[in-house]
């Protein structure tokens, strides 16, 4: 039974068990699911409105990309692992790989 009485304790017996289920999950990919790389990135655009005072409104009169599309810090496989650095995704299919 945890001890209540020291909650930074079991905050770090808490995060230290899930690092651990997380490391293995990357390293033991279950072999019935599909395994795919997936990520999430957002480019910023710069948006310009004229306003139209008869239907006081605005609308939009041009977007301008101001930031390149990078690769996300983090990722995501189909089968469910999420929060993956580049290096723990290629583990993660490298170990997908073997098992097929």
């Amino acid at each position: 039974m945890p001890d209540d009485s020291d909650p930074e304790a079991n905050l770090e017996q808490w995060k230290s068990a899930m690092q651990e289920e997380h490391a293995e999950a990357i390293s033991n990919p279950d072999p019935d699911e599909t395994h795919q790389i997936e990520g999430v990135a957002q480019v910023t655009y710069r948006v310009t409105f004229d306003y139209d005072a008869e239907d006081d409104a605005l609308e939009r009169a041009s977007t301008e990309e101001v930031d390149d599309l990078t690769d996300p810090e983090l990722l995501s496989c189909a089968c469910g692992v999420r929060g993956m650095t580049s290096e723990e995704a290629r583990e993660h299919m490298a170990a997908a790989v073997e098992q097929a």
